[in-house]
């Protein structure tokens, strides 16, 4: 459950984009890392860690430069490295990216740059998003163009940005979240409002299979058909900033300090959809429920709640394994989906 952000603007980007990623901690990680553009340099520094003990081992906050892109990383396709952390450069370090989500064809797309000699550090999905725009970008010498060839390559769910050392900035949109920040200093783009929710109030919440572009000119957004998309600014609404630790010191005690609100809460769904879930439930011959992490130890606990109380079967389902279980669905099988992001690859 990664973090993205990006911004260009009129202020200093490194620290910028470190009170962001901070503003994010709660979706969970265990490396972080920015890139900034100066003076046609990309500068990239990343580690192992929590942010606030990344940047002082490392000094993130010291690359100059008024526009970059930050990444927090949860492991999933290689081990918790510094060369598996996020930012993913190339060789020529003319571009470099951060991404979210999982890239389901990066074996094929990786031999084939290899055998065009583009080289990888890392053991990820992601690094082959920076590879292929490089790989667009000798070819067409567009960077605009090299953003839709690749988009239209990769298959799974992502969004991802990516930093030119010319000062430009892309990000693009598929079945993963990504929200631009309209602020005075600048842009921002996240994968969470909270990413930018102390410098405005004014987003776009960028459509699927989109993307778009950021220079010198402004902001130009495409579908991929490249075909030019009007979107709208939309207000969101400060309560959204509520999500950060507050007086707690962890945001697991937070959350189970908040459940009798969150319980109640849920008394504002409408009556008949409680009562449809209900009737589903009551007429089931037995339940699935999938989740990730501590979302699938919950499934447990449910296993314990819903036996004990309807006396009907319950099996819970790591959400990376539920593709094995196809043939156990029915249709008086229904399966509850548990995930405490709303947005986990796997759930």
């Amino acid at each position: 459950m990664c973090s993205i952000i990006g911004y260009k603007g009129n202020t200093n980007a490194s620290t910028t984009m470190i009170e962001s990623l901070a503003k994010m901690e709660y979706r969970g990680y265990d490396s972080v890392g920015i890139a900034t553009a100066h003076n046609n340099v990309i500068s990239l520094k990343k580690g192992i860690g929590k942010v606030s003990e990344v940047n002082n081992k490392h000094r993130l906050n010291e690359l100059h430069g008024n526009i970059g892109i930050g990444h927090t990383r949860w492991a999933t396709h290689g081990k918790v490295t510094i060369e598996n952390a996020h930012p993913h450069s190339t060789n020529k370090s003319e571009i470099a990216i951060v991404h979210n989500g999982i890239i389901k064809n990066y074996e094929k797309l990786r031999v084939f740059l290899e055998k065009e000699n583009y080289d990888f550090k890392s053991e990820t999905d992601s690094e082959v998003i920076s590879n292929l725009i490089q790989y667009h970008l000798d070819q067409s010498n567009d960077f605009e163009t090299s953003i839709w060839l690749t988009v239209n390559q990769l298959k799974g769910a992502f969004s991802f940005i990516v930093l030119s050392n010319n000062g430009t900035l892309a990000a693009a949109r598929c079945d993963e979240p990504l929200i631009l920040g309209i602020a005075d200093d600048g842009y921002y783009i996240s994968s969470d409002v909270l990413g930018f929710l102390n410098h405005t109030d004014e987003a776009i919440f960028v459509g699927n299979k989109q993307f778009f572009t950021i220079d010198q000119f402004g902001l130009k957004i495409q579908d991929f058909d490249r075909i030019p998309v009007s979107q709208r600014i939309t207000k969101v609404a400060w309560e959204m900033g509520s999500a950060d630790k507050g007086e707690y010191e962890h945001y697991t005690i937070k959350e189970i300090e908040e459940q009798p609100k969150t319980i109640l809460k849920s008394s504002e769904i409408p009556e008949e959809k409680l009562e449809k879930i209900q009737e589903i439930i009551r007429g089931a011959y037995n339940i699935f429920f999938t989740g990730s992490g501590t979302s699938y130890n919950s499934a447990l606990v449910a296993r314990q709640l819903f036996s004990k109380f309807l006396k009907i079967k319950i099996e819970p389902i790591m959400s990376s394994e539920f593709d094995f279980c196809e043939d156990l669905l029915g249709p008086t099988s229904p399966v509850i989906a548990i995930s405490q992001s709303g947005e986990s690859a796997d759930v």
